[in-house]
């Protein structure tokens, strides 16, 4: 439960009841009204707008609505106090026994807490990663990897029918390098001397294996032979080999897709065709020279007549070539035909996951697909930054043209699926993420790894130290959730108690931004709170969690020690991390 959805609730309620009393119009609109937490904690636990929107509505003043509307808030059993601030603004303390019934919701449903039908069932379409297949996956992936997994997992927490998908281009002039470069192996698999890799090949010792494969699989059927009659084999062959490697380097970071898209199937279906002539039906192609663009040149730009998309009337700069003068189709040709076909199967809604240097490239694309879907469908690119990878603060250097790279998998094995993923998620997608190999193995409260991991750890040492002090009780959740929560009267609990009650709207909050660092900030403050709970019991024995001699106090905080490490297990489902039980 969003607490703060149920606080609009009761004042949306308040006010019914206020327009069945006479004491305010009927017919008020009401959707500008909120609830939310006070800018300034010091005034209450949440606060409302209502009197500031709907006064002119109701023909009086802010102040003396809120007046009206203030004596009707204190008679809910929610609320505690309410107090007027400023020109109108209501503020509003809740009830002690408010809060004790979010202590009990959160262990009553357990790591389900924080869910949320915000999303009602809608279908979301995040694609993500989709990284050449020409090798195995370098660390600069892994932030696209984690980030789009990770989102997909909170929008699916906030209620949405999520799908995760890969698109393979696996149609380029890229893969048919790979092929090339398979063939110089496979050539080095059966004696030849093949020297140094040639300028423009992959020189990676990858393809090592796959070369042999083929040697050992065909013998010499395709020695000597002219490359038009071994490309297309070989490329399949590199690219099916290509790809399960990155399912496996995926694997071992916890992700796996709903969806593979392949880029060739698209043109060898004559999709590509199929959207531009599309498009011509609908008057928005033209044949024509662009002008040169300031700056450096684009790929896609020749000074002669080409195929073109107008896409400066869906809000580009300029309108984009589908084709060029020799005929050949662009690769912006090939994603328009691949968001189409997502829009036809089901995903008006849809998200990509790309590197940051792809900016260039978001508003041609979101032009593209509001002509395509006549505006029915939007698209959403988040821009992933560079890691930039250190060891002991020094910089490691990495070169996938030489074929010297740090892979995914590498640093997987160095420090552990989970860590990985939660360093991924302590920054915005599109800010720039330092990931120091040493530093995240720290035990200290800088590692946010280890700080968040700690309070569940600590935990579940104090539920351990129950089963040992009161051996016998029943200490599951759903008996702890009917303790006398009434007990927990330190200001650092009820604190805790707030904090983890914001949890859901957290989580809403996050989703709807698209933005899954958030939560990774929220578990910061709560293993921060948890801790300074955990510190204060030692220095005041009156806090401490379990005491043999006073049981009923014992449960209740032992509930809320709890509640934390549910809400921290949440947390961390979110971003496919599993907590430590012991550290």
């Amino acid at each position: 439960m969003n607490i703060f959805t149920h606080i609009r609730n009761n004042i949306i309620k308040a006010l019914d009841n206020l327009v069945e009393q006479g004491k305010i119009p009927a017919g008020l609109t009401t959707d500008r009204v909120v609830a939310e937490p006070p800018r300034d904690a010091a005034h209450g636990d949440a606060a409302t707008n209502a009197a500031m929107v709907l006064a002119s509505q109701a023909g009086m003043k802010p102040r003396q609505f809120a007046e009206i509307l203030a004596e009707e808030l204190k008679t809910l059993p929610i609320v505690e106090n309410v107090e007027i601030a400023g020109p109108g603004f209501v503020n509003l303390r809740l009830s002690g026994a408010f809060w004790d019934s979010c202590l009990r919701e959160i262990l009553e449903q357990g790591t389900r807490f924080g869910s949320s039908d915000m999303g009602k069932g809608q279908k979301k379409n995040v694609e993500f990663v989709s990284a050449n297949p020409t090798g195995p996956m370098h660390v600069g992936h892994s932030r696209g990897a984690v980030f789009g997994d990770a989102l997909a997992s909170l929008l699916e927490k906030a209620g949405y029918d999520v799908t995760r998908e890969y698109y393979i281009n696996d149609a380029g002039a890229q893969v048919d390098v790979l092929a090339r470069s398979a063939y110089l192996r496979y050539e080095e698999a059966l004696g030849k001397d093949i020297g140094a890799i040639p300028e423009g090949l992959y020189p990676g010792e990858y393809l090592i294996p796959v070369g042999k494969e083929l040697a050992e699989k065909d013998g010499d059927k395709w020695l000597d032979k002219p490359e038009s009659e071994w490309l297309a084999y070989f490329r399949k062959f590199a690219i099916d080999k290509m790809m399960d490697m990155i399912r496996d380097d995926l694997a071992a970071l916890g992700i796996k897709f709903d969806v593979f898209s392949s880029e060739r199937t698209l043109v060898e279906g004559g999709k590509i065709d199929e959207v531009i002539e599309f498009l011509r039906g609908k008057g928005l192609i033209y044949e024509g020279v662009l002008e040169p663009p300031k700056g450096k040149l684009p790929d896609d730009w020749e000074p002669r007549p080409q195929t073109l998309f107008k896409a400066t009337e869906f809000g580009d700069d300029v309108d984009r070539a589908l084709k060029k003068s020799n005929g050949f189709q662009t690769y912006f040709a090939s994603d328009m035909a691949y968001h189409l076909d997502k829009y036809r199967r089901g995903f008006a809604d849809m998200i990509n996951v790309w590197g940051a240097d792809h900016a260039g490239y978001v508003k041609r694309l979101q032009a593209a697909v509001k002509a395509l879907t006549d505006g029915k469908a939007k698209l959403d690119v988040r821009l992933c930054q560079m890691v930039n990878l250190v060891c002991n603060g020094e910089p490691i250097k990495m070169s996938k043209r030489a074929g010297r790279f740090v892979t995914l998998r590498d640093m997987v094995d160095a420090v552990g699926k989970d860590v990985m993923r939660f360093i991924m998620l302590t920054r915005k997608n599109d800010a720039h993420l330092d990931f120091d190999v040493e530093k995240v193995k720290e035990q200290s409260k800088d590692n946010p790894v280890f700080y968040v991991n700690y309070a569940f750890a600590r935990a579940r040492s104090v539920r351990r130290r129950a089963t040992e002090m009161f051996s016998g009780r029943d200490l599951s959740l759903q008996a702890l959730s009917k303790a006398d929560f009434s007990l927990l009267t330190d200001e650092a609990e009820v604190s805790l108690i707030r904090l983890l009650a914001d949890f859901p709207r957290q989580i809403e909050i996050a989703a709807a931004a698209h933005e899954p660092h958030r939560i990774a900030y929220y578990l910061g403050d709560v293993a921060a709170a948890f801790h300074g709970l955990w510190n204060k019991g030692k220095d005041n024995t009156e806090l401490r969690f379990l005491e043999q001699d006073k049981e009923a106090l014992s449960m209740a905080r032992l509930g809320l020690v709890e509640a934390a490490a549910v809400v921290i297990q949440s947390g961390l489902d979110v971003f496919g991390v599993i907590p430590a039980e012991e550290m």
